[in-house]
């Protein structure tokens, strides 16, 4: 007679081979089958595990008008595994109604977002937790960046401000520059100097090698030039960049700093990547011309300037662009890869690793709430 199947696996299978993989819905939901995996899925050292395999995946969000109830905001990784259907390549991993304003997601760090409304409310939330604050006490800032603060383990905003630009008469005595602020501080944003710093709200910031990092337009035809906020000792300095025309963003991918560019119509695009980080040197490694003509026959009009990025996945260079009602994803041969007809689509710079490691200052921050509204 065969012996009876093994009704279970040992816990460092079940557990830490398989549970510690499951994106987090579904790791939740496992969490009903028995106290123990409730237990061992909720220490902290699993959830630090955890958060280690989940994926890292480009940020797209989408935004809908409900008339009287508002716009919602719909939180989308876009994940381009092969065999996933297009369906799931931009599922949304959480939905927020935010009221009348027009939300826009500002930062990714750690799984956490930063929000706001019509730039001037901010908010804080983790789409996996479904955790949610604002962030009153930086009503009007203009954000910078956001950053993990490695020697205390706070989470910290670089902000802007300029008493004339914003508001004159919100807090005056104000000075011109940038400033600091921790997420559950209870403190006001710290005034940390740089008067110039306004220069860099006019890009997007990616955290590499502990510093967030601004391309920079010197002038109208070119640019060259990097600025790096340290996040430890929380100093400006600046590197060398090539040469590009003004149109162009960072990224990361295999551990270097790439940059993308593209020329006023949007028709060719340079990948440059830093072949030596610490003597600044770059090479231009793709140059993609794009078939507009082409793709604007079959997918509708094409907008130049803010309807294409150039990001990573898994070591491969990703490219986004809008034709229309459609989202389509081009290789760096400039060859169709996929299409995806949504129509209320809006790109990010940024990356989003879910996590559902929990974070001690939601609780702090008034207005906080927890799977609840605004989540819908």
């Amino acid at each position: 007679m065969a012996d009876p199947l093994q009704r279970s696996l040992p816990d460092e299978i079940s557990i830490w081979e398989i549970l510690v993989r499951l994106p987090p819905k579904a790791l939740l939901r496992c969490r009903a089958v028995c106290r123990a995996w409730r237990s061992a899925t909720s220490a902290r050292d699993f959830l630090l595990a955890h958060h280690g395999h989940q994926l890292t995946l480009p940020l797209l969000y989408g935004c809908t008008n409900l008339g009287v109830q508002g716009e919602v905001l719909d939180i989308i990784p876009f994940d381009h595994r092969p065999g996933l259907a297009a369906a799931d390549q931009l599922q949304s991993v959480a939905r927020l109604g935010l009221g009348l304003s027009y939300p826009c997601v500002e930062a990714s760090c750690d799984g956490l977002l930063l929000l706001s409304l019509g730039r001037r409310d901010f908010f804080v939330c983790n789409p996996a937790t479904r955790q949610y604050a604002p962030l009153q006490q930086i009503y009007a800032y203009v954000l910078l960046g956001m950053y993990p603060h490695s020697p205390t383990g706070e989470y910290r905003l670089l902000l802007y401000w300029d008493e004339d630009l914003i508001y004159p008469d919100l807090a005056p005595g104000t000075q011109d520059g940038s400033y600091v602020f921790t997420i559950g501080s209870g403190e006001p944003p710290r005034y940390t100097g740089y008067p110039d710093s306004g220069i860099l709200m006019f890009s997007n910031s990616i955290l590499f090698h502990g510093s967030l990092h601004w391309h920079i337009d010197k002038d109208a035809s070119t640019s060259n030039m990097i600025m790096l906020f340290d996040t430890t000792s929380e100093s400006f300095r600046q590197m060398r960049a090539p040469v590009v025309p003004s149109h162009s963003s960072l990224f990361e991918m295999d551990g270097m700093l790439g940059m993308s560019s593209f020329n006023h119509a949007a028709t060719t695009i340079d990948i440059w990547m830093s072949q030596d980080y610490d003597s600044e040197a770059w090479a231009l490694k793709y140059r993609v011309d794009l078939p507009v003509t082409d793709l604007t026959a079959q997918f509708g009009k094409f907008t130049e300037t803010w309807n294409l990025v150039v990001t990573c996945w898994n070591g491969d260079v990703l490219m986004l662009i809008k034709f229309g009602e459609w989202l389509l994803q081009v290789d760096v041969d400039g060859k169709l890869v996929a299409s995806f007809h949504r129509k209320l689509v809006r790109f990010t710079q940024f990356q989003l690793k879910q996590t559902l490691v929990p974070h001690t200052f939601f609780p702090t921050l008034a207005g906080y709430a927890v799977n609840t509204l605004p989540f819908i």
